[in-house]
C-alpha cells in the first residue's frame, strides 16, 4: 500500500465560518499548523490524534480571526496560545510582522520571518510562500504538491475585502491576476472561509468562474470593487 505523499486536513472552526489546516509529513509525522485560530486545544488534540505533531504554525494575515489576539474589541484564541502549550515558531510575511506582533502580542523571537518564494520543509515536504498583498500588506499563500492554502486572498468565486485598513485594490488585482493565475489549472484552492457550498475549488475553475480573476483590466477590477486611481 503507496504512503500519500501529504498529509492535509481542512477544518471549520469558530463562528466566522474559518478554515484551519494541518499540513503534515506521513513519514515522520510531523505538522504545520495553518491559521490555528478559535480553539487551540481542540486543534492540538486534533492532530495529536491523527498520529501528528505540531511543530510549525503558519500565518496568511494578521487579522485575529486567523491570527488571534485583540482586534476590533475581539479576543480570539490563536497562535500566542498555542505556542504556550507547544514548542513552535510563527512564520509570517516580513511585511505583516508589524501587525502580527500588535495584535497577538508576539515578540520577534515567536517569529519566523519569510518573503515571496521562501520554502519551509517539514521533512522533504516542501511548502512554498507566495506573498499575495491586497487584503492585508502581507497576506500570504502556502503552494504545497499542487495545493494552494489560499487565506483571504482566494475564496470560491470571490475574493478577501479591500475596504480595510491596510488594504490595497490595486494589489490585489496583480495577486489574484498574476501571482495565482499563472498557478498550473490543476491546483487546487483551499480556502481561508467557508463562503461557499465548495469547501475547495481549483485554479482552473477560478480562471472560468471568478470574475475577480477574469477583468482584463486593473481599472475595470478598481470599478467593481469600488474603487478608482485616484
Amino acid at each position: 500500500m503507496a504512503i500519500e505523499k501529504i498529509y492535509l486536513r481542512q477544518a471549520q472552526i469558530g463562528p466566522m465560518a474559518n478554515f484551519v489546516y494541518l499540513i503534515g509529513n506521513p513519514a515522520t509525522h510531523k505538522a504545520a499548523a495553518v491559521d490555528p485560530a478559535w480553539d487551540v486545544d481542540a486543534i492540538i488534540n486534533f492532530a495529536r490524534n491523527e498520529g501528528y505533531e505540531i511543530e510549525q504554525i503558519l500565518i496568511t494575515h494578521y487579522h485575529q480571526d486567523h491570527l488571534g489576539g485583540s482586534m476590533m474589541g475581539q479576543n480570539i484564541q490563536g497562535a500566542a496560545d498555542m505556542i504556550g502549550k507547544i514548542k513552535a515558531k510563527v512564520y509570517v510575511n516580513e511585511k505583516e510582522a508589524e501587525g502580527v506582533k500588535k495584535v497577538a502580542g508576539l515578540s520577534d523571537s515567536d517569529l519566523v520571518k519569510v518573503a515571496a518564494g521562501d520554502v519551509l520543509k517539514i521533512g522533504d515536504v516542501p511548502i512554498k510562500f507566495l506573498h499575495t498583498p491586497g487584503h492585508t500588506p502581507g497576506s500570504q499563500c502556502f503552494l504545497v504538491e499542487g495545493n494552494l492554502i489560499s487565506g483571504d486572498t482566494l475564496f470560491v468565486n470571490a475574493c478577501g475585502r479591500v475596504d480595510l485598513p491596510g488594504s490595497d485594490p490595486a494589489a490585489m488585482y496583480h495577486s489574484l491576476n498574476t501571482t495565482l493565475k499563472n498557478l498550473d489549472d490543476a491546483t487546487v484552492v483551499y480556502p481561508g472561509h467557508a463562503y461557499s457550498s465548495e469547501s475547495s475549488t481549483t485554479i482552473g475553475n477560478q480562471k472560468r468562474h471568478n470574475m475577480y480573476m477574469r477583468f482584463p483590466t486593473l481599472d475595470d477590477f478598481l470599478d467593481a470593487m469600488g474603487h478608482s486611481r485616484s
